[in-house]
Protein backbone atom coordinates (compact mmCIF):
# COMPACT_ATOMS: atom_id res chain seq x y z
CA UNK A 1 0.00 0.00 0.00
CA UNK A 2 1.31 3.42 -1.01
CA UNK A 3 1.65 5.95 2.53
CA UNK A 4 -0.06 8.27 0.81
CA UNK A 5 -3.19 5.33 0.27
CA UNK A 6 -2.73 4.20 4.25
CA UNK A 7 -2.39 7.79 4.92
CA UNK A 8 -5.62 8.45 3.80
CA UNK A 9 -7.21 4.99 5.52
CA UNK A 10 -5.92 5.77 8.69
CA UNK A 11 -7.53 8.90 8.66
CA UNK A 12 -10.65 8.07 7.28
CA UNK A 13 -10.89 5.06 10.44
CA UNK A 14 -9.67 7.59 12.79
CA UNK A 15 -12.77 10.07 11.93
CA UNK A 16 -14.95 7.32 11.53
CA UNK A 17 -13.92 5.36 14.79
CA UNK A 18 -13.88 8.86 17.11
CA UNK A 19 -17.17 10.59 15.28
CA UNK A 20 -19.33 7.57 15.32
CA UNK A 21 -18.51 4.91 17.56
CA UNK A 22 -17.41 6.33 20.65
CA UNK A 23 -20.44 7.83 21.03
CA UNK A 24 -22.25 5.08 21.20
CA UNK A 25 -19.71 2.58 23.03
CA UNK A 26 -22.68 3.05 26.52
CA UNK A 27 -25.05 1.45 24.08
CA UNK A 28 -23.00 -1.04 22.63
CA UNK A 29 -21.84 -2.39 25.63
CA UNK A 30 -25.75 -1.77 27.42
CA UNK A 31 -27.38 -3.55 24.30
CA UNK A 32 -24.92 -6.40 23.70
CA UNK A 33 -24.75 -5.44 20.02
CA UNK A 34 -22.76 -3.51 17.53
CA UNK A 35 -25.78 -1.17 15.28
CA UNK A 36 -26.34 -1.81 11.76
CA UNK A 37 -25.06 1.00 10.02
CA UNK A 38 -21.99 0.90 12.00
CA UNK A 39 -21.60 -3.06 10.54
CA UNK A 40 -22.24 -1.76 6.93
CA UNK A 41 -19.80 1.15 7.02
CA UNK A 42 -17.14 -1.47 8.34
CA UNK A 43 -18.04 -3.07 4.92
CA UNK A 44 -18.26 -0.02 2.91
CA UNK A 45 -14.80 1.00 4.05
CA UNK A 46 -12.70 -1.84 3.75
CA UNK A 47 -12.58 -3.33 7.04
CA UNK A 48 -13.72 -6.83 6.74
CA UNK A 49 -10.94 -7.41 4.64
CA UNK A 50 -7.61 -5.43 5.36
CA UNK A 51 -5.13 -8.30 5.75
CA UNK A 52 -6.79 -10.24 2.45
CA UNK A 53 -5.00 -9.72 -0.77
CA UNK A 54 -5.74 -7.30 -3.06
CA UNK A 55 -6.07 -10.04 -5.71
CA UNK A 56 -9.09 -11.01 -3.50
CA UNK A 57 -10.71 -7.72 -3.15
CA UNK A 58 -9.02 -6.71 0.09
CA UNK A 59 -6.68 -4.09 1.16
CA UNK A 60 -3.57 -6.25 1.42
CA UNK A 61 -2.01 -4.64 4.21
CA UNK A 62 1.59 -5.73 5.21
CA UNK A 63 1.60 -6.31 9.34
CA UNK A 64 3.38 -2.95 9.56
CA UNK A 65 0.33 -1.38 8.07
CA UNK A 66 -2.12 -3.50 9.72
CA UNK A 67 -0.58 -2.63 13.51
CA UNK A 68 -1.22 1.02 12.14
CA UNK A 69 -5.03 0.05 11.57
CA UNK A 70 -4.92 -1.75 15.14
CA UNK A 71 -4.00 1.18 17.12
CA UNK A 72 -7.19 3.22 16.13
CA UNK A 73 -9.19 0.12 16.25
CA UNK A 74 -8.15 -0.10 19.80
CA UNK A 75 -9.11 3.35 20.35
CA UNK A 76 -12.85 2.01 21.25
CA UNK A 77 -14.82 -0.97 22.10
CA UNK A 78 -12.74 -3.70 21.15
CA UNK A 79 -16.55 -5.58 19.63
CA UNK A 80 -15.57 -3.01 16.54
CA UNK A 81 -12.69 -4.73 15.38
CA UNK A 82 -14.35 -8.14 16.70
CA UNK A 83 -16.82 -7.79 13.53
CA UNK A 84 -14.32 -8.41 11.41
CA UNK A 85 -10.94 -9.33 13.40
CA UNK A 86 -11.84 -13.06 12.44
CA UNK A 87 -12.38 -12.79 8.70
CA UNK A 88 -8.50 -10.88 8.47
CA UNK A 89 -7.36 -12.82 11.32
CA UNK A 90 -7.14 -16.74 12.72
CA UNK A 91 -10.27 -17.55 10.05
CA UNK A 92 -9.25 -15.68 6.74
CA UNK A 93 -5.92 -16.67 7.80
CA UNK A 94 -6.84 -20.39 7.67
CA UNK A 95 -7.66 -20.09 3.68
CA UNK A 96 -4.46 -17.54 3.12
CA UNK A 97 -1.55 -20.07 4.74
CA UNK A 98 -3.57 -23.50 3.89
CA UNK A 99 -6.30 -23.42 1.37
CA UNK A 100 -6.34 -24.45 -1.94
CA UNK A 101 -6.51 -21.91 -5.03
CA UNK A 102 -10.13 -23.19 -6.03
CA UNK A 103 -11.17 -22.59 -2.02
CA UNK A 104 -9.14 -19.17 -2.12
CA UNK A 105 -11.49 -17.71 -5.14
CA UNK A 106 -14.58 -19.39 -3.57
CA UNK A 107 -13.96 -17.36 0.11
CA UNK A 108 -11.72 -15.24 0.31
CA UNK A 109 -13.77 -12.24 -1.77
CA UNK A 110 -16.82 -12.75 0.25
CA UNK A 111 -14.58 -12.71 3.61
CA UNK A 112 -13.25 -9.27 2.64
CA UNK A 113 -16.60 -7.59 1.32
CA UNK A 114 -18.77 -9.08 4.26
CA UNK A 115 -20.46 -11.02 2.71
CA UNK A 116 -19.65 -14.01 4.82
CA UNK A 117 -18.28 -13.95 8.38
CA UNK A 118 -16.07 -16.70 9.18
CA UNK A 119 -15.62 -18.01 12.95
CA UNK A 120 -12.32 -20.07 14.21
CA UNK A 121 -13.22 -23.49 15.63
CA UNK A 122 -10.11 -24.83 17.55
CA UNK A 123 -11.21 -23.85 21.28
CA UNK A 124 -12.65 -27.05 23.02
CA UNK A 125 -13.66 -28.08 26.98
CA UNK A 126 -10.04 -29.42 27.23
CA UNK A 127 -8.08 -28.11 24.35
CA UNK A 128 -7.63 -23.97 24.15
CA UNK A 129 -3.88 -22.49 23.78
CA UNK A 130 -2.67 -26.02 23.79
CA UNK A 131 -5.09 -28.10 21.52
CA UNK A 132 -2.91 -31.35 22.44
CA UNK A 133 -6.34 -32.23 23.94
CA UNK A 134 -8.61 -31.68 20.83
CA UNK A 135 -11.30 -34.32 20.56
CA UNK A 136 -13.30 -33.28 17.91
CA UNK A 137 -12.69 -35.59 15.08
CA UNK A 138 -13.81 -36.35 11.50
CA UNK A 139 -13.39 -39.57 9.87
CA UNK A 140 -13.53 -40.71 6.12
CA UNK A 141 -17.10 -41.41 4.62
CA UNK A 142 -16.77 -42.38 1.08
CA UNK A 143 -15.48 -39.36 -0.29
CA UNK A 144 -16.54 -37.44 2.34
CA UNK A 145 -16.08 -36.67 6.13
CA UNK A 146 -18.16 -37.03 8.72
CA UNK A 147 -17.57 -34.94 12.17
CA UNK A 148 -18.34 -34.91 15.47
CA UNK A 149 -17.14 -33.00 18.73
CA UNK A 150 -17.79 -29.84 20.51
CA UNK A 151 -16.23 -26.19 20.36
CA UNK A 152 -16.02 -23.25 23.27
CA UNK A 153 -16.10 -19.83 23.30
CA UNK A 154 -16.02 -19.33 19.26
CA UNK A 155 -16.25 -15.51 17.94
CA UNK A 156 -18.67 -14.56 15.82
CA UNK A 157 -19.80 -18.10 16.38
CA UNK A 158 -23.82 -17.21 16.35
CA UNK A 159 -23.37 -14.89 13.20
CA UNK A 160 -20.68 -17.02 11.57
CA UNK A 161 -21.40 -18.26 7.88
CA UNK A 162 -18.96 -20.71 7.87
CA UNK A 163 -16.33 -21.89 10.71
CA UNK A 164 -13.37 -23.49 10.02
CA UNK A 165 -13.42 -26.63 12.44
CA UNK A 166 -10.36 -27.99 13.46
CA UNK A 167 -10.39 -31.83 14.28
CA UNK A 168 -8.41 -35.02 14.52
CA UNK A 169 -8.43 -37.27 11.55
CA UNK A 170 -5.51 -39.59 12.86
CA UNK A 171 -6.57 -40.90 15.86
CA UNK A 172 -3.32 -42.71 16.36
CA UNK A 173 -1.43 -39.27 15.94
CA UNK A 174 0.29 -37.88 19.40
CA UNK A 175 -0.82 -34.78 20.70
CA UNK A 176 -0.53 -31.86 18.23
CA UNK A 177 -0.46 -34.06 15.00
CA UNK A 178 -3.54 -35.77 13.15
CA UNK A 179 -5.36 -32.24 13.15
CA UNK A 180 -7.52 -31.55 10.15
CA UNK A 181 -9.31 -28.23 9.40
CA UNK A 182 -12.98 -28.44 7.65
CA UNK A 183 -14.78 -25.40 6.11
CA UNK A 184 -18.18 -25.80 7.73
CA UNK A 185 -20.86 -23.51 6.26
CA UNK A 186 -23.23 -22.12 8.09
CA UNK A 187 -26.60 -24.42 8.23
CA UNK A 188 -24.79 -27.91 7.54
CA UNK A 189 -26.96 -30.74 8.72
CA UNK A 190 -25.64 -31.18 12.20
CA UNK A 191 -24.20 -28.19 13.23
CA UNK A 192 -25.64 -26.27 15.88
CA UNK A 193 -24.67 -23.15 18.06
CA UNK A 194 -25.28 -22.48 21.67
CA UNK A 195 -26.70 -19.54 23.40
CA UNK A 196 -24.54 -16.72 23.52
CA UNK A 197 -21.64 -16.76 25.99
CA UNK A 198 -22.62 -13.59 28.87
CA UNK A 199 -18.99 -12.44 29.67
CA UNK A 200 -17.42 -10.35 31.68
CA UNK A 201 -16.82 -7.48 29.18
CA UNK A 202 -16.33 -6.87 25.07
CA UNK A 203 -20.03 -6.95 25.37
CA UNK A 204 -21.08 -6.70 21.63
CA UNK A 205 -18.47 -9.33 20.52
CA UNK A 206 -20.06 -12.41 20.77
CA UNK A 207 -19.32 -16.02 21.34
CA UNK A 208 -20.87 -19.37 21.74
CA UNK A 209 -20.31 -23.01 21.45
CA UNK A 210 -20.47 -24.91 18.30
CA UNK A 211 -21.47 -28.54 18.52
CA UNK A 212 -21.08 -30.90 15.45
CA UNK A 213 -23.30 -34.17 15.43
CA UNK A 214 -22.74 -36.01 12.32
CA UNK A 215 -22.17 -33.11 10.34
CA UNK A 216 -21.19 -34.44 7.26
CA UNK A 217 -18.94 -32.45 4.58
CA UNK A 218 -17.27 -32.87 1.11
CA UNK A 219 -13.82 -33.65 0.25
CA UNK A 220 -13.28 -30.14 -1.15
CA UNK A 221 -13.86 -28.93 2.88
CA UNK A 222 -10.87 -30.08 3.68
CA UNK A 223 -8.68 -27.29 3.95
CA UNK A 224 -5.20 -27.51 1.36
CA UNK A 225 -6.86 -30.52 0.03
CA UNK A 226 -5.21 -34.23 0.82
CA UNK A 227 -2.27 -32.25 1.14
CA UNK A 228 -3.43 -30.71 3.78
CA UNK A 229 -4.62 -33.87 5.51
CA UNK A 230 -2.93 -33.80 9.26
CA UNK A 231 -1.82 -30.42 8.46
CA UNK A 232 -4.15 -28.40 10.70
CA UNK A 233 -1.84 -27.98 13.87
CA UNK A 234 0.79 -26.41 11.74
CA UNK A 235 -1.70 -23.70 9.85
CA UNK A 236 -3.29 -22.98 13.31
CA UNK A 237 0.18 -22.22 14.80
CA UNK A 238 0.86 -19.69 11.71
CA UNK A 239 -2.73 -17.78 12.05
CA UNK A 240 -2.18 -17.68 15.47
CA UNK A 241 1.28 -15.70 15.07
CA UNK A 242 0.05 -13.29 12.97
CA UNK A 243 -3.27 -13.00 15.37
CA UNK A 244 -0.59 -12.73 18.38
CA UNK A 245 0.83 -9.63 16.54
CA UNK A 246 -2.73 -7.93 15.56
CA UNK A 247 -3.86 -8.23 19.44
CA UNK A 248 -0.50 -6.77 20.47
CA UNK A 249 -1.21 -3.79 18.54
CA UNK A 250 -5.12 -3.58 19.47
CA UNK A 251 -3.77 -3.36 23.24
CA UNK A 252 -1.53 -0.59 22.33
CA UNK A 253 -4.61 1.05 20.75
CA UNK A 254 -6.77 0.72 23.48
CA UNK A 255 -3.73 1.45 25.93
CA UNK A 256 -3.36 4.99 24.16
CA UNK A 257 -7.39 5.37 25.20
CA UNK A 258 -6.98 5.37 28.60
CA UNK A 259 -4.03 7.36 28.38
CA UNK A 260 -6.21 9.60 27.38
CA UNK A 261 -9.01 9.65 29.29
CA UNK A 262 -6.63 9.51 32.64
CA UNK A 263 -4.68 13.06 31.79
CA UNK A 264 -8.32 14.57 30.42
CA UNK A 265 -9.65 13.48 33.91
CA UNK A 266 -6.97 14.97 36.09
CA UNK A 267 -6.62 17.92 34.46
CA UNK A 268 -10.25 18.50 35.37
CA UNK A 269 -11.11 16.79 38.71
CA UNK A 270 -10.68 19.05 41.24
CA UNK A 271 -9.26 18.09 44.89
CA UNK A 272 -8.55 20.56 47.56
CA UNK A 273 -8.81 22.99 45.41
CA UNK A 274 -6.29 22.21 42.79
CA UNK A 275 -6.86 19.69 39.62
CA UNK A 276 -5.27 15.91 40.65
CA UNK A 277 -3.25 16.45 38.08
CA UNK A 278 -0.50 18.57 40.28
CA UNK A 279 -0.60 15.87 42.75
CA UNK A 280 2.56 13.85 41.68
CA UNK A 281 1.24 10.40 43.22
CA UNK A 282 -1.39 11.15 39.87
CA UNK A 283 1.58 12.49 37.97
CA UNK A 284 3.59 9.20 38.68
CA UNK A 285 0.58 7.04 37.57
CA UNK A 286 0.38 8.72 34.11
CA UNK A 287 3.81 8.75 33.74
CA UNK A 288 4.09 5.17 33.73
CA UNK A 289 1.12 4.64 31.72
CA UNK A 290 2.51 6.76 29.38
CA UNK A 291 5.40 4.95 29.14
CA UNK A 292 4.02 1.64 29.30
CA UNK A 293 2.31 2.88 26.11
CA UNK A 294 5.32 4.14 24.02
CA UNK A 295 7.27 0.38 24.97
CA UNK A 296 4.55 -1.65 23.77
CA UNK A 297 3.94 0.98 20.50
CA UNK A 298 7.22 0.47 19.88
CA UNK A 299 7.51 -3.08 20.20
CA UNK A 300 4.72 -3.78 17.89
CA UNK A 301 6.24 -2.33 15.30
CA UNK A 302 9.72 -3.64 15.37
CA UNK A 303 8.33 -7.09 15.37
CA UNK A 304 5.50 -6.27 12.93
CA UNK A 305 8.57 -4.96 10.49
CA UNK A 306 10.47 -8.38 11.53
CA UNK A 307 7.44 -10.95 10.84
CA UNK A 308 6.70 -9.05 7.20
CA UNK A 309 11.02 -9.29 6.54
CA UNK A 310 10.57 -13.26 7.48
CA UNK A 311 13.22 -12.86 10.13
CA UNK A 312 10.72 -13.82 13.25
CA UNK A 313 7.07 -14.82 12.86
CA UNK A 314 6.98 -16.95 16.35
CA UNK A 315 8.72 -15.11 18.93
CA UNK A 316 8.38 -11.61 18.51
CA UNK A 317 4.58 -12.21 18.22
CA UNK A 318 4.05 -13.96 21.39
CA UNK A 319 6.52 -11.34 22.82
CA UNK A 320 4.63 -8.87 21.51
CA UNK A 321 1.15 -10.18 22.50
CA UNK A 322 2.48 -10.97 25.97
CA UNK A 323 4.08 -7.77 26.63
CA UNK A 324 0.84 -6.06 25.37
CA UNK A 325 -1.80 -7.31 26.49
CA UNK A 326 -0.20 -7.44 30.20
CA UNK A 327 0.64 -3.84 29.57
CA UNK A 328 -2.88 -2.34 28.59
CA UNK A 329 -3.97 -4.34 31.89
CA UNK A 330 -1.89 -2.02 33.76
CA UNK A 331 -2.64 1.05 32.22
CA UNK A 332 -6.42 0.46 33.01
CA UNK A 333 -5.95 -0.49 36.54
CA UNK A 334 -4.22 2.90 36.93
CA UNK A 335 -6.58 4.73 34.59
CA UNK A 336 -9.44 3.12 37.03
CA UNK A 337 -7.27 4.29 40.30
CA UNK A 338 -6.69 7.99 38.69
CA UNK A 339 -10.85 8.19 38.50
CA UNK A 340 -11.09 7.22 42.17
CA UNK A 341 -14.65 6.26 43.07
CA UNK A 342 -16.02 7.24 39.51
CA UNK A 343 -13.73 4.82 37.72
CA UNK A 344 -15.71 1.77 39.52
CA UNK A 345 -18.90 3.16 38.05
CA UNK A 346 -20.93 2.25 34.94
CA UNK A 347 -21.05 5.24 31.95
CA UNK A 348 -17.59 5.54 32.94
CA UNK A 349 -15.29 4.81 29.43
CA UNK A 350 -12.50 3.52 31.96
CA UNK A 351 -14.22 1.05 34.01
CA UNK A 352 -15.81 -0.29 30.68
CA UNK A 353 -12.28 -0.85 29.29
CA UNK A 354 -11.09 -2.20 32.43
CA UNK A 355 -13.55 -5.12 31.69
CA UNK A 356 -13.08 -5.03 28.25
CA UNK A 357 -8.72 -5.31 28.61
CA UNK A 358 -8.74 -8.80 30.71
CA UNK A 359 -9.74 -10.84 28.03
CA UNK A 360 -6.52 -10.01 26.29
CA UNK A 361 -4.60 -12.09 28.64
CA UNK A 362 -6.43 -15.06 27.85
CA UNK A 363 -7.34 -16.02 24.55
CA UNK A 364 -5.25 -16.24 20.96
CA UNK A 365 -3.07 -17.76 23.28
CA UNK A 366 -2.73 -17.29 27.62
CA UNK A 367 0.38 -15.02 28.40
CA UNK A 368 1.28 -18.35 30.15
CA UNK A 369 1.60 -20.06 26.71
CA UNK A 370 3.27 -16.94 25.25
CA UNK A 371 6.10 -17.12 28.21
CA UNK A 372 6.71 -20.98 27.11
CA UNK A 373 6.60 -20.42 23.44
CA UNK A 374 8.91 -17.49 23.71
CA UNK A 375 11.56 -19.48 26.71
CA UNK A 376 11.48 -22.36 24.67
CA UNK A 377 12.68 -20.77 21.26
CA UNK A 378 15.17 -19.27 23.72
CA UNK A 379 16.52 -22.17 25.07
CA UNK A 380 15.74 -25.30 22.27
CA UNK A 381 16.23 -28.79 23.80
CA UNK A 382 17.43 -27.73 27.44
CA UNK A 383 13.77 -26.40 28.15
CA UNK A 384 12.75 -29.75 28.12
CA UNK A 385 14.74 -31.02 30.32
Amino acid sequence: MEPSDLADVLSAVRTFIRKEVVPLEEQIDAEDAIPERIIATCKEMGLYGFAIPEEYGGLGMTLVEEAQLAFELGWTTPALRSLFGTNNGIAGQVLLVGGTDEQKKAWLPRLASGEVTASFGLTEADAGSDPSGLVTAARRDGTGWVINGSKRFITNAPVADVIMVFARTNPDAAGNRGISTFLVPAGTPGLTIGPKDHKMGQFGAWTADVHLDDVRVPAEALVGGEAGLDQGFRTATKCLAHGRAHIAALCVGMAGRLVHESVEFAKTRQQGGRPIASYQLIQGLIADSITDHYAGRALVLDVARAYDAGTDKVQGPSAAKYFASEMVGRVADRAVQVHGGAGYIRGVAVERFYRDARLFRIYEGTSQIQQVIIARLALGAAARG
